[in-house]
């Protein structure tokens, strides 16, 4: 296993280069496409959300991965290489599992605990599987970072210890006050219908607000969200929605306005804002969520606005409480990393097991057509019996060590032992190599589709 992860965070940039840097669906395609054109590059596949950005990949050489893995994120985010790099981190092998099982967990998380990032996960599995960029080595570990995440939050009371980024959101809009209290009778706006917004209505609707609005660019996706928040044992709460030419006009009716979509640039302007504002008398509190911004950062410094975003939070956040139980799941992690580790170490050797067992057969039959040129009178019952005698023996002497080997070679630094099996007995590269892709191929073929 050479795995490799290249990436930022709001732990290591701040948020205007994160802001800067993030990438769209289009654009994250087009990195992943270039990233296995690179030579150092077998496998890739990228985790962004809207405060990181990771690119994982399969390398077969760590100093000219990480040389090539970041001059590839500068590229595709137009942000220099010279200004992104001092915000980069790195971690190999080892590290880029625990870091992903980390992130997985919610460990990592802006708001420690919080379960949106296996959803996260699961599409930057779903991306490289269908472009067909991630291999075995991704598949087994995205697919297991996935099962410990769900682990640790079955097996922990991690949820205690965080929450969604829209209840930390709004939390933080009501400034101190219960969010149930301060929701309850007002009317929101919520912008964009993808799954942070639509867990943002979800959490509005739970929270007690009199109206939902929703707003997109498509509104077919906009009435199914309200389809879903208004059909019979849903939320209960009055919801319609409505095209994005008619924000403006709803702005003025709103309380409580969460944006979350995957623009470019600013979906509320300060002066669409300031326009909302000359129209109402009540004030407006904001809520973005989005990376890069869906809001001019600057309407906080009108009256009777409030804006709460990806900036702020992060601030907040960094004196927030943890849990004890943040502690069980370093535990669960750590165990997790050893038990993937010695795993993939072990299904690194089965290639060259194989292609030895495969030597000793082909070994026996040459042995067999031998003994039959020379005893051209064995019935086939004698000739079944020594057949099957033969066999015997030479699974007897291959047991022992190549039993031995796969322990050995699960352990840290057995990675080695392949190199010498196959040197001993001089085994063809080409026929380990060969078994080798018929296992990536069948793993792909059996991973595709189960995200």
């Amino acid at each position: 296993m050479s795995l490799l992860v290249v990436g930022l965070s709001h732990r290591s940039a701040p948020v205007s280069v994160l802001e800067r840097a993030s990438l769209d669906s289009d654009t994250r395609s087009k990195l992943l496409q270039d990233t296995l054109a690179a030579e150092p590059a077998a496998e890739a596949t990228v985790l962004a959300t809207c405060n990181r950005i990771e690119l994982y990949a399969d390398v077969d050489k760590f100093h000219a991965g990480v040389a090539e893995l970041s001059t590839l994120l500068a590229q595709h985010s137009g942000v220099g290489l010279e200004e992104l790099t001092p915000y980069l981190y790195v971690h190999y092998e080892d590290r880029a599992v625990h870091h992903l099982f980390s992130v997985a967990c919610g460990l990592d998380s802006m708001v420690v605990g919080e379960g949106q990032i296996l959803g996260q996960i699961k599409d930057a599995l779903a991306r490289g599987q269908e472009m067909h960029t991630a291999g075995r080595l991704l598949n087994d570990l995205f697919q297991q970072a996935l099962r410990v995440g769900k682990r640790a939050h079955s097996e922990t009371g991690i949820d205690r210890a965080g929450q969604s980024l829209v209840t930390f959101g709004l939390e933080q809009l009501a400034a101190g006050a219960d969010v149930a209290g301060w929701a309850e009778g007002k009317r929101a706006l919520v912008i964009g219908a993808g799954s942070m917004s639509s867990l943002a209505a979800a959490t509005l609707a739970r929270a007690g607000v009199d109206e939902i609005v929703i707003a997109n660019r498509t509104v077919e996706r906009a009435e199914r969200l309200v389809q879903i928040l208004t059909e019979p044992g849903g939320t209960g709460v009055a919801a319609r929605a409505v095209p994005m030419e008619s924000v403006g006009g709803e702005l003025t009716r709103a309380d409580v306005v969460v944006s979350c979509t995957g623009a470019t640039g600013l979906v509320l302007t300060g002066a669409a804002v300031e326009s909302a504002m000359a129209a109402r008398t009540a004030p407006l509190a904001l809520l973005d969520l989005a990376m890069p911004r869906d809001i001019d950062a600057a309407v906080h410094r009108q009256a009777g606005v409030r804006l709460v975003d990806i900036e702020s939070l992060a601030e907040a956040s960094a004196d927030a409480p943890m849990a004890a139980d943040v502690d069980r799941v370093r535990g669960i992690v750590a165990d997790e990393v050893a038990a993937f580790g010695a795993a993939q170490r072990a299904a690194h050797i089965t290639p060259t097991v194989v292609a030895l067992r495969t030597m000793a057969a082909d070994v026996v039959a040459g042995e067999m057509a031998r003994l039959e040129g020379r005893l051209p009178g064995l019935d086939d019952k004698q000739r079944a019996e020594i057949t099957q005698t033969v066999r015997r023996v030479v699974d007897k002497l291959l047991h022992a060590p190549t039993v031995r080997v796969k322990q050995l070679a699960s352990e840290p630094g057995g990675a080695g032992y392949a190199d010498a099996l196959r040197t001993l007995f001089d085994l063809d590269p080409e026929t380990v190599a060969s078994v080798s892709r018929a296992d990536v191929n069948e793993a792909d073929l059996k991973n595709r589709g189960r995200v």
